[in-house]
């Protein structure tokens, strides 16, 4: 879907629609409860098929080539996170204090995986080390996303121990049951791929519109305006542009190859809706994911529209040309 010229994420589109569903319809008492109870069966069945479909193999294989991994992995879950820290400690009248917690918990997210690939595969960059340091991203999520959001968290009075330990085997058990099951419903999970990507899609919209209505119950609206959602903006953009800088900077001076050096790019500077909607109910209330979510939205249709354009500079480059002659 293109909109002014832009290509805008459709699946986004439906995101923000169930948003303004929760906005104006929201789920209360007992509904609010009941939805809330499903939406937790809901994220333990995404755990276990991701458990499930993450190929051991792709990571096990990609594994090889550890100075990419080493890189990657340090941008999502080491620089990432601190500069998102950065930016939520800043005064209020740069960062809305509302929104804080939304940005350091977009710090903690892992790499997504799809999407990386298709712009690595576009740019003309390493998929298969693309694909291996994108699954070990996802994989050492599913453990250090919510150790990482709590410890951040709770350094600004936001998560207790107890709760991150709880939400650790509320997602990490069907990972790992997954997992241990793959051998025996691997194929099974694997030929219904379409069907599932579905299912995951559906609970992030469940998901969305239960963080929604609880956050519109409690007023979030009265909380955040307009001028709250520019500066956000303004954070994700200088979030982004800084970890699209620093990727680059890091494999080129590693003396990386081109090749490589996209495959880092794509995949040390994004991170995943897919993980962060689910971990998002698990790791905070009702009232304060909706809120929390904001940034995430905001930040994933911003890397999708710079990627895009990242990666066709990358096809267009001219040892590409050559080869092609």
């Amino acid at each position: 879907m293109k909109v002014f010229g832009l290509k805008i994420d459709g699946y986004l589109v439906l995101i923000l629609l169930v948003a303004a569903l929760a906005t104006v319809l929201p789920a209360r008492d007992d509904a609010a409860v009941w939805l809330g109870l499903v939406t937790k069966v809901a994220i333990g069945a995404v755990f276990f098929l991701h458990g499930a479909r993450l190929s051991r193999e792709a990571v096990i294989g990609g594994l090889m080539h550890w100075r990419l991994h080493l890189v990657v992995l340090g941008a999502t879950f080491a620089a990432f996170p601190l500069l998102a820290l950065s930016l939520a400690s800043l005064p209020a009248a740069i960062t809305p204090p509302e929104l804080a917690a939304g940005l350091i918990f977009l710090g903690c997210l892992p790499s997504t995986i799809q999407s990386s690939i298709a712009f690595i595969g576009i740019a003309r960059g390493n998929v298969a080390a693309g694909v291996a340091a994108a699954s070990a991203s996802n994989l050492l999520g599913v453990f250090a996303t919510p150790l990482l959001a709590g410890l951040l968290l709770h350094a600004q009075g936001g998560v207790s121990a107890a709760g991150v330990l709880a939400i650790v085997l509320q997602i990490l058990a069907p990972f790992v049951a997954g997992q241990a099951l793959r051998p025996w419903i691997g194929d099974f999970v694997a030929r219904r791929n379409a069907i599932l990507s579905r299912f995951d899609r559906g609970t992030i919209l469940l998901v969305v519109f239960v963080a929604f209505s609880g956050a519109v119950v409690e007023g979030v609206w009265t909380r955040l305006g307009p001028l709250d959602l520019v500066r956000l903006l303004l954070l994700c953009a200088v979030l982004l542009a800084a970890m699209l800088a620093l990727t680059w900077f890091v494999a080129r001076a590693l003396r990386f190859s081109t090749p490589d050096q996209i495959a880092i790019i794509f995949c040390g500077s994004k991170k995943s809706l897919a993980s962060g909607a689910p971990m998002a109910a698990a790791l905070f209330p009702a009232a304060v994911a909706g809120v929390a979510l904001i940034p995430l939205l905001v930040f994933h249709q911003m890397q999708l529209m710079a990627c895009a354009y990242i990666a066709q500079r990358y096809a267009a480059r001219p040892d590409m040309a050559d080869q092609s002659g």
